[in-house]
């Protein structure tokens, strides 16, 4: 006679687990709706370490029933496929829904009130994640408490796994972001908070000196009444460049008879050439349209907010124009100054951030109208004091990654010299 077993019957399996987890996560849901959503601004220092040091002592207490078939099935497979499997999904979510911060504001639809549009701070991820931490944290005390050298892959794995989850949530709290903005030869150390507050920062940044490098600019055929490009439809343009100097714009054969990135407007409306701070891109060009019997030569100048931009009259409705140059790559050489005496000298540029203590800068932006003339720099600065305990999470991972494949090829050098 086959036995069939109850569905609460021990040991749980995947279907109660399954259960559970979506229990937890209905949960969840219930609360984002009756009370918005979790504010991790409350878990700052130091309730953070307070609340890590709770949760250990829960770890510990907890592991007294260790033996027992709640604590297996707690720290077991089928608690950690549930968890990763609800982790994966929620990740999938936020790719799928643009996310916003509380600064920004966004129409308050379903999505906004299910948490989805914030998706971190939900009710239900964040009980995801702290179940995650007890669940990961009870395996990883049973293994300790029976433990043997040759798991070493392991606990580099799963220590490593926890210390990053703990750190890098509980962190967000602490972490701190700013928009600096400096003009040349200054020194700055107040921030705007989000309050719109002035606050002085432990750090000050003094600009020595912007730069920035400039794609040449493009040639493009403007409406006089609409002064839109032209066609209205898919505009087009003709970008400037020294070995390809002929080209067509919207039906307009255009030819480059001489271009200066450097330029500066003379009495006579002609431009030369002089590297000084109000010299702006200009181009003598040569435009023909056959069915329109046209045929134009002249200067056109792009201008900034020192020399006025020139553009080629070609008949009633139309003119040639020069589009401002794009940035090419823009940077800030900076000296920082830190409350314990430490000065360091930078450059920094997009993507190549610079760490000083626990503040990470960026090259944020500059005055857009003014481009390469700009005459302050904003600077982000990040303050994350929990960027050490990630990166030994990283580390311990990426070593039991290591152990893992060593331990891999031993294994199967081991079985080639078996066969």
């Amino acid at each position: 006679m086959k036995n069939t077993r109850k569905f609460w019957q021990s040991p749980w399996r995947y279907k109660e687990t399954a259960v559970c987890v979506g229990s937890i996560v209905f949960l969840g849901v219930i609360l984002q709706l009756l009370v918005g959503s979790f504010d991790f601004t409350k878990l700052q220092f130091p309730v953070n370490v307070i609340l890590g040091g709770i949760l250990f002592l829960f770890l510990l207490a907890f592991s007294i029933k260790r033996k027992s078939p709640f604590y297996q099935w707690f720290s077991g497979v089928q608690m950690a496929v549930a968890l990763i499997i609800s982790l994966v999904f929620l990740t999938i979510v936020m790719g799928f829904i643009p996310q916003v911060t509380n600064s920004q504001s966004v129409s308050k639809g379903v999505a906004f009130h299910l948490g989805l549009t914030h998706l971190t701070s939900a009710w239900y991820f964040v009980l995801i994640y702290f179940l995650t931490l007890l669940s990961l944290g009870a395996l990883i005390i049973r293994r300790l408490c029976s433990f043997k050298i040759k798991d070493y892959a392991f606990y580099f794995n799963h220590i490593g796994l926890w210390i990053l989850l703990f750190a890098a949530g509980m962190g967000t709290a602490d972490i701190k972001r700013y928009v600096m903005y400096i003009r040349e030869g200054e020194t700055q150390w107040q921030v705007y908070n989000s309050k719109n507050e002035i606050i002085a920062l432990p750090i000050a940044i003094k600009l020595n000196d912007f730069y920035m490098e400039e794609y040449p600019p493009k040639l493009t055929v403007i409406d006089k009444e609409t002064g839109l490009p032209q066609p209205k439809d898919k505009p087009d343009y003709f970008q400037i460049d020294e070995k390809q100097l002929n080209g067509q714009i919207a039906g307009w054969a255009v030819s480059v008879k001489q271009y200066i990135h450097e330029a500066v407007s003379s009495s006579d409306s002609t431009y030369y050439k002089a590297q000084v701070p109000l010299a702006s891109p200009a181009a003598k060009v040569n435009i023909i349209n056959p069915s329109l019997n046209v045929y134009k030569e002249g200067w056109v100048c792009a201008g900034n907010i020192f020399q006025l931009y020139q553009v080629l009259n070609l008949n009633e409705q139309y003119c040639l124009a020069m589009t401002r140059p794009e940035p090419k790559r823009f940077y800030s050489d900076i000296t920082i100054y830190t409350a314990d005496g430490k000065q360091a000298h930078t450059v920094l540029e997009v993507n190549k951030p610079y760490k000083i203590g626990n503040w990470m800068l960026y090259q944020y932006g500059y005055d857009s109208n003014a481009g390469k003339l700009s005459m302050y720099s904003s600077i982000e600065l990040v303050y994350d004091p929990w960027i050490i305990p990630v990166y030994v999470g990283i580390m311990l991972l990426a070593c039991g990654v290591v152990c893992l494949l060593w331990i891999g090829n031993k294994r199967k050098e081991k079985n080639n010299d078996v066969e």
